[in-house]
């Protein structure tokens, strides 16, 4: 977005430090909230504020996807480990886990509301000694798992399409490349509402809120209605570990089913340059959609469970789902699950929207403070659409390399779920525990509009905790034996990617990276 000359001058003078007191206080006050956090923080406006608080919602909503993710996801790994006891005690530990992660994240957004996110937190919160390392290593890990949850999201779409190719002709041969093809079909279309269709976006997240909503009543409805019903005991207290796993361990690495259900409220973190009043409305929108998606997600869990059938037969589906199975079999029609599963696909599809233009709105901020390879490149901003055109295009092409994954491998999905996981928590673990030492000890805090005040100690305790069970366990393989088709690559795309990293940093991003920069040039420029 073009700045007026008059704001040029302001952060120019800002930037550059040649104001005095009293004249910066007349000149902040003349501004935004957004403006004058901008200022803060040394940033240009460069993009659009095209998202409200409603939006922003849908956005963040339709992210997380929690009641849509419980069909492909609940029998992959926690019915697997545990049965009805892991994916129903396990959920309402990881909510509380995700709220108090959330709660923890908001504070830092609400003091700094930027696209480059827990990066930029960690440069700020960090001591001056290890700032500059640990600000860079948290956007190379977050910008792994954003990328990483963006495949994951194309992922689905395709391969469930793929599935119901499957159910609708029996004849037709399943192939692993088939899904990664149909795939590249859904990233295309999220690509396109990415750039061509950016203008309407926030509006078309609102509309998508209210389908989130209304589809759950659309699945939840017929499943309940027509699926033969599972006794109580079966739902909440029969353990069935078929992972080979001892029991307490197995409840652990089951937990990952439930903790990805919450992965995406920070999206609206990454958003927060095109976000207005971003201090506020980027806390609330995560906030919000914590408690909706929890609620929505947790019915569908205790749904699917009462209605889950025949597992055996679920499990033995040709589709690749057994969810659809369970549609089916509740619907005693082909037609009937085929129209159930399509809801699931086209908000699945949904999320992906906002998965690319978070995932690459965090690519573009990295970039634009020099911290990848070929950065000036990545983060270059249209002119014409105010959007960081190159990094969309970058982030297209990692998820067409991640997808490739899919052909060597039937574990694929669990796979880069897992490094989902490992990626963002592994940013989270950082920022939050910079946030724990400036409490401890008593250093000054520029605390925005949104913070927990005396409560915010023991809330980041207990999510850091949470956070690093998480990420831990989502390094392990569903289930054992471990084969080279069974086992979580994500462990070996983690460690080579941070390993990578690191040799980048040593060779060269340690001289081109010096943390979070002062827009000063673009300020001089004007």
């Amino acid at each position: 977005m073009a700045l007026s000359k008059d704001a040029l001058e302001n952060t120019s003078e800002f930037v550059k430090g040649a104001s005095s007191a009293h004249d910066d206080d007349v000149n902040l006050s003349a501004l935004s909230t957004d403006e004058r956090d901008m200022l803060r923080m040394g940033k240009l406006q460069q993009t659009r504020r095209n998202f409200g608080l409603l939006p922003l919602l849908g956005f963040t909503t339709i992210m997380l996807n929690s009641w849509e993710s419980v069909f492909p996801f609940f029998l992959v790994t926690g019915f697997l480990n545990g049965g009805g006891p892991t994916l129903i005690y396990g959920y309402i530990f990881c909510f509380f886990g995700s709220l108090t992660m959330c709660a923890s994240i908001s504070e830092m957004a609400s003091m700094y509301p930027t696209s480059g996110g827990q990066y930029h937190w960690a440069a700020l919160l960090a001591p001056p000694k290890w700032s500059k390392f640990l600000s860079w290593l948290t956007g190379w890990v977050s910008v792994l798992g954003w990328q990483a949850g963006c495949a994951s999201g194309t992922f689905l779409g395709g391969t469930i399409i793929q599935g119901l190719l499957v159910l609708n002709n029996p004849s037709y041969e399943y192939q692993r490349w088939h899904g990664t093809l149909i795939l590249y079909a859904v990233l295309l279309v999220s690509v396109f509402v990415n750039t061509v269709a950016i203008r309407i976006l926030p509006a078309l997240e609102g509309i998508i809120l209210i389908l989130h909503v209304l589809g759950f009543l659309a699945i939840l409805i017929p499943l309940v209605h027509l699926a033969p019903q599972s006794p109580a005991q079966f739902v909440f207290a029969t353990w069935s570990n078929g992972s080979g796993y001892d029991d307490g361990l197995s409840w652990f690495v089951g937990l990952l089913t439930s903790s990805v259900l919450f992965i995406g409220f920070d999206g609206a973190c990454h958003m927060a340059e095109e976000v207005k009043d971003a201090s506020i409305n980027v806390p609330r929108s995560m906030f919000f959609t914590i408690f909706l998606n929890g609620a929505l997600g947790f019915a569908m869990i205790i749904a699917i469970l009462f209605c889950i059938g025949d597992v055996d037969n679920a499990l033995a589906t040709p589709t690749g789902y057994p969810f659809i199975e369970i549609f089916r079999n509740a619907t005693q029609s082909t037609a009937g699950a085929t129209a159930m599963t399509s809801i699931l696909i086209a908000l699945i599809i949904f999320a992906t929207f906002g998965y690319v233009a978070s995932a690459s709105r965090q690519l573009w901020a990295f970039a634009r403070d020099q911290g990848l390879p070929f950065s000036n490149v990545i983060a270059k901003v249209d002119g014409r659409w105010a959007i960081p055109l190159w990094s969309i295009a970058l982030t297209a092409l990692i998820n067409s390399l991640l997808a490739l994954i899919n052909i060597g491998s039937t574990v694929a999905f669990n796979a880069i779920v897992s490094l989902v996981v490992a990626g963002l928590f592994s940013s989270y673990v950082i920022t939050i525990s910079l946030m724990i030492r400036k409490r401890l000890t008593g250093e000054d805090i520029p605390f925005g509009p949104w913070n927990m005040g005396r409560c915010g100690l023991v809330v980041n305790v207990y999510a850091l905790l949470y956070t690093i069970i998480v990420t831990f366990f989502s390094f392990f393989p569903p289930a054992t034996p471990v084969t080279a088709m069974t086992m979580n690559w994500s462990c070996v795309v983690y460690g080579g990617t941070v390993i990578f990293g690191l040799i980048f940093w040593v060779t060269r991003g340690r001289h081109q990276w010096q943390g979070p920069l002062m827009d000063r040039h673009f300020a001089e420029q004007a």
